[in-house]
């Protein structure tokens, strides 16, 4: 889109507010806007929370070292929102919700399984948001008198849901203006904290700290990539998909990845040096991450806290929520997108009273959660990395919809991939910390890696194994698939059904 002298960027005018009506539909080329630079706002408000700094005792939670820690945090911050870039691309290249993308790899029908792996994701990841800000608030006001019992709890989790479910019925627009905000707020008022807590850090304590093992090591890399990255790549090209078609896919990528990482990067780095000097910190962290961090600052800046607190979990919520919907949408169920935003609204409330108000060990749950999910998405994820690589033209807008089209209904060879990848993946993971997981793990032993109770068994390598499988077999199986529907000529508007 060409820019002006007085609209350098080629920005749409600021429309006034109204409900999104965009479902799972193609953008038209006349709402296609902004520039790469853009999507720096919407990554950058989704993951500047101070949910970041509790990282760093989930990582010292390994049994690694702080410099290991440091290195698996980075790599897999990292590496994972650079994957939601390459996924990101596909957005602009096809204008259209990444679960609908998806069908070019997986057939117009045979995404539906995906799409409810996503959508459950996206509804676990905005449901653990809201129950962390309403944790939060109550903590806060407990430390100022004001009361931090159930009525706190109940108000908080009104409130948070309120904000977060108003975000997502509205859609993009409120959403990327939301996000600017969150990002201007939460920026400032996290480098207050920063600084009101630097006297807690004592390196002398911090690199005392011994290194673990190489599974150690690996499992803290795993888990940063499944609690950052991969738990965004389903959803990474839902906000692209309003760029033009002409925009440079290196700026996708790179803005993407540099303001989805550069929050969680500096944020891991302090959570570290805290949690790294105090045990008590860190024990703390496991059971309420956000409320723990109230601990260590002076009463003055409690309501300043409780406002970037929640402000940072529900700019990751309102992107969830919305995402969440699309998800519903494409795994079926037809109704309008804010009505599918609604419906999951009410699930994140209902799941946020459990976490709140029954379960009694939030990190065990938290990981589980994480990564056994995080399995089939990485197969997911491989999948649709691969099929993206292959091609060399934008997608066919009308047969993403058609089950007669090129892309085909269901296909059989990337839902068995998937499964396999997950078969393996789940193979070898374990969650003894969630007792409903403890399945989990079954070929530890065959493949000789010491069993569930070996020194691999919280590497979490099935992470890593899926998203292999996923990717190669793809690139192993599905490059004539690709090729024969590239060859084929572009699709009338009217061309069939539509589903």
């Amino acid at each position: 889109m060409a820019g002006s002298a007085d609209n350098p960027e080629g920005r749409a005018p600021a429309r006034q507010l109204q409900v999104e009506t965009h479902g799972l539909d193609v953008i038209g080329g006349t709402e296609r806007k902004g520039t790469p630079r853009t999507l720096f706002w919407p990554w950058f408000g989704a993951n500047v929370s101070i949910l970041g700094l509790s990282y760093g005792a989930f990582a010292l939670g390994f049994s690694i070292s702080f410099w290991q820690a440091l290195i698996a945090g980075v790599v897999g911050i990292v590496f994972s929102f650079l994957l939601c870039g390459f996924i990101a691309v596909a957005g602009k290249r096809g204008s259209a919700p990444t679960m609908v993308l998806g069908r070019a790899a997986y057939g117009v029908r045979g995404n539906r399984l995906p799409s409810v792996i996503s959508w459950v994701l996206t509804v676990g990841w905005e449901t653990v948001l809201c129950a962390l800000a309403t944790m939060a608030t109550a903590t806060v006001f407990s430390r100022l008198g004001w009361g931090g019992g159930t009525e706190t709890k109940v108000v908080a989790l009104i409130l948070v849901g309120a904000l977060t479910v108003a975000g997502g019925v509205m859609g993009f627009d409120l959403i990327m203006r939301l996000q600017t905000v969150i990002t201007v707020v939460t920026g400032v008022l996290t480098v207050v904290y920063v600084v009101l807590v630097a006297d807690h850090i004592h390196w002398s304590t911090v690199s005392a700290i011994p290194p673990g093992s190489t599974q150690e090591f690996i499992g803290a890399l795993v888990f940063m990539m499944t609690g950052f990255g991969l738990g965004w790549v389903n959803a990474a090209a839902d906000y692209s998909r309003y760029l033009p078609r002409g925009s440079s896919s290196r700026g996708v990528i790179g803005w993407t990845t540099f303001g989805a990482s550069v929050a969680p990067l500096l944020l891991l780095v302090f959570g570290l040096l805290l949690a790294g000097s105090s045990d008590k910190l860190g024990a703390a962290v496991a059971a309420d991450p956000i409320g723990a961090l109230t601990t260590l600052l002076p009463t003055w800046f409690l309501v300043p806290f409780a406002v970037v607190a929640v402000l940072g979990l529900v700019g990751g919520a309102v992107l969830d929520i919305y995402s969440s919907g699309l998800a519903l949408l494409s795994a079926g169920l037809r109704i309008p997108r804010y009505l599918a935003a609604l419906v999951d609204g009410v699930l994140m409330i209902a799941g946020s009273v459990y976490i709140v108000f029954v379960a009694d060990d939030f990190l065990g749950q938290f990981m589980g959660f994480l990564t056994t999910l995080g399995v089939p998405i990485a197969a997911w994820c491989g999948i649709m990395l691969a099929d993206l690589a292959l091609r060399r033209r934008d997608y066919d807008e009308t047969d993403l919809y058609r089950p007669s089209g090129r892309y085909g209904d269901v296909p059989l060879t990337p839902l068995l991939l998937t499964v396999a990848a997950t078969a393996l993946g789940w193979g070898l993971v374990t969650n003894s910390a969630a007792h409903w997981l403890t399945w989990q793990g079954y070929l530890l032993r065959p493949l000789g890696l010491g069993g569930k109770s070996g020194a691999w068994a919280y590497a979490n390598l099935g992470v890593l194994a899926a998203l292999a499988l996923g990717f190669l077999g793809t690139l192993a199986l599905g490059r004539a698939r690709v090729r024969d529907q590239e060859a084929q000529a572009p699709s009338p508007a009217d061309a069939g059904a539509v589903v």
